[in-house]
């Protein structure tokens, strides 16, 4: 049996793998960093993913079929107009999903922030409607209520990398993998030079570190908060949009399965900076993707289920463990001091 569950684990396929199911927790555990550093916990990351995921493929579709104006396979200037219709259909509901999760992201302002509502029974609310939500949608859409396959939507590109491709056992890590696993590698260094070279990240973490201080400076702090919760949309629908269009091509009920609790997770396992943030994602997508290759085997379906979640809580201890660590070091040094 172990010998079994090496040869699955240690080859490229399952690497490749990793990488495929990292991507959405890694939009999502982004977009948790963005708030966390303005000093809000967005736990409604888990709506926006699956509310970006509805509508990226409804949009998607809806944009496809509104081009093929009712054309079928056979007849004649099908093949050159289904091109369009998928490249337009994509790119429709790759713009919509992010946008509806943004809008999310500032719903969720103007209820803690602006409102004073509890942000966190918010967040909680949020969850809760967009999983009814999300399935009352698909059926005014399609009719159905568990998946969308009456409904063409349309797929992210796959990108095969020139010369890497070539490469044994790298290319087939590395490459030919969608278009979304290589743009959530990129927004790692586009997040840390955000929050950590820009004028508004410097906002943000000033407002995140001491809201007082900022304000006593001039910083409108809940304007900077309203453009974080922004930011942390537009990365939870980047996710979503990866689940429904990238890591599968299609919307199934509740898909998101608790992913933007296990980024959560990893954005507080990566002390909410980006490369932190993108390390603790990539084990938490080990573990995913371990769930799905032990499925070969003949493990209890509810063990491997278990192992993603279970994962998330060994991480959130190690996160808990370091935390209190550090305020006792912290403390220490200031009873030294005095």
């Amino acid at each position: 049996m172990l010998k079994q569950i090496a040869a699955l684990l240690f080859n490229t396929s399952f690497l490749y793998s990793v990488l495929r199911v990292t991507a959405p927790i890694l939009f999502a555990a982004l977009g948790g960093v963005m708030a966390k550093r303005a000093g809000i916990l967005n736990i409604a990351l888990e709506s926006m993913m699956l509310t970006s995921a509805l509508t990226g493929v409804v949009v998607s579709a809806k944009v496809k079929l509104a081009i093929l104006g009712g054309l079928r396979r056979v007849d004649p200037g099908y093949s050159e107009v289904i091109g369009k219709a998928n490249a337009w259909g994509t790119i429709a509901g790759f713009l919509a999903g992010v946008l509806v999760a943004t809008l999310l992201g500032l719903f969720l302002g103007l209820m803690g922030i602006q409102l004073q509502a509890n942000i966190y029974l918010t967040g909680l609310a949020m969850n809760t409607m967009a999983t009814g939500g999300t399935v009352f949608v698909l059926y005014l859409a399609a009719g159905e209520k568990g998946i969308s396959s009456s409904l063409p939507s349309t797929v992210m590109p796959r990108i095969d990398i020139p010369l890497i491709k070539d490469i044994p056992i790298i290319g087939e890590i590395f490459s030919g993998h969608s278009i979304m696993v290589y743009l959530a590698a990129l927004c790692v260094p586009i997040v840390y030079v955000l929050i950590m070279r820009t004028t508004m990240g410097l906002r943000i973490r000033a407002v995140g570190e001491n809201p007082d201080a900022a304000e006593s400076v001039g910083v409108n702090v809940k304007k900077v908060q309203f453009q974080a919760l922004a930011l942390s949309g537009f990365f939870a629908g980047l996710g979503g949009i990866t689940m429904s269009m990238a890591y599968l091509a299609f919307f199934s009920r509740g898909m998101t399965a608790g992913r933007g609790f296990i980024a959560m997770s990893a954005m507080n396992l990566g002390n909410a900076t980006p490369v932190g943030t993108a390390l603790a994602a990539l084990l938490f997508g080990m573990f995913d993707a371990m769930g799905n290759v032990l499925q070969s085997l003949s493990f209890p379906s509810q063990f491997i289920q278990m192992i993603p979640y279970a994962a998330t809580l060994v991480g959130l201890v190690v996160f808990a463990v370091q935390t209190e660590r550090r305020l006792k070091k912290i403390k220490m040094e200031q009873e030294r001091d005095s």
